[in-house]
């Protein structure tokens, strides 16, 4: 659909329809906007390999048995 049938459509419409088309117009404006600022926060949200370095410990006793079991060994 061209920008000149669009127009010529909307003309035809009544004065209280111009007003509920150009408030769809701008509804969907906002949501272009919040898709674009969505889709820019997620690529600057990416994991990257490496990121959790260093943030992540295990105990040094990770590997011995645990005291419950003592029974069962």
């Amino acid at each position: 659909m061209t920008s000149l049938s669009l127009y010529t459509k909307i003309e035809t419409l009544p004065p209280a329809l111009k007003e509920e088309a150009k408030d769809f117009i701008e509804y969907l404006l906002e949501k272009t906007k919040k898709k674009k600022k969505e889709s820019e926060s997620n690529k600057k949200s990416e994991k990257t390999f490496g990121s959790l370095k260093g943030k992540i410990s295990l105990s040094e006793d990770f590997d011995e048995p645990l005291d419950d079991f003592k029974d069962y060994m």
